[in-house]
C-alpha cells in the first residue's frame, strides 16, 4: 500500500524497514485477491500460510472453522514440520471451562467447513495464548514452541 500515513520505519531496525518499505510502497505481508468487480479480499498473512504437500492452506480459514465450534473459546493455527508433507496443519485450541471436546471431535467438526487436506493433523489444547499488547495472538511464538514433531509415547 502507499499512503501519506505509512510509518517511516521500525525503530533501530533498518533491515526490517528495508524489507517492508520499497520504492514508496509498504509491503504488508498480506495475501489477498481481487474479484471480478474490483473488490479486494484479504485471505491471510503470507507468513502464516501453510504449505502442505504443495497446497497453500490459509490459517485464517481453518481458524474460522474452529471458531464455529460451541466449545471453542479461541484458536490459532500454525504450520509445523512434517516429514511427508513439508508442513502440517496444527490447531491450538482453548476450550470453554469444563469442556471435554477432544481432538477427534474437533477435526470431525471442521470437516464440514473445510477440505480434507486443510484439516488439522495435530490438535493441542491450551489454557491461553501469548498475545501482543493489542491482543493479537503471537503466532511466531507458537511456531517456535511447537516447531518440533510431537513426541512418541511408549
Amino acid at each position: 500500500m502507499r499512503t501519506a500515513s505509512v510509518f517511516k520505519g521500525y525503530w533501530k531496525k533498518p533491515e526490517q524497514t528495508a524489507a517492508v518499505l520499497q520504492g514508496g510502497w509498504y509491503r504488508t505481508g498480506d495475501a489477498a485477491y481481487r474479484d471480478e468487480n474490483g473488490f479486494y479480499f484479504l485471505k491471510d498473512r503470507i507468513k502464516d500460510m501453510i504449505v502442505s504437500g504443495g497446497e497453500n492452506i490459509y490459517s485464517s480459514e481453518v481458524e474460522q472453522a474452529l471458531h464455529r465450534h460451541a466449545e471453542v473459546i479461541d484458536a490459532a493455527v500454525i504450520g509445523v514440520p512434517d516429514e511427508r508433507w513439508g508442513e502440517a496443519v496444527m490447531a491450538l485450541v482453548q476450550r470453554r471451562p469444563g469442556s471435554t471436546v477432544d481432538a477427534a471431535e474437533i477435526v470431525k467438526f471442521c470437516r464440514q467447513y473445510i477440505a480434507g487436506f486443510k484439516l488439522p493433523k495435530r490438535v493441542e489444547f491450551v489454557d491461553g495464548f501469548p498475545r501482543t499488547p493489542s491482543g493479537k495472538i503471537q503466532k511466531a511464538k507458537l511456531r517456535e514452541a511447537y516447531a518440533s514433531p510431537p513426541r512418541k509415547h511408549s
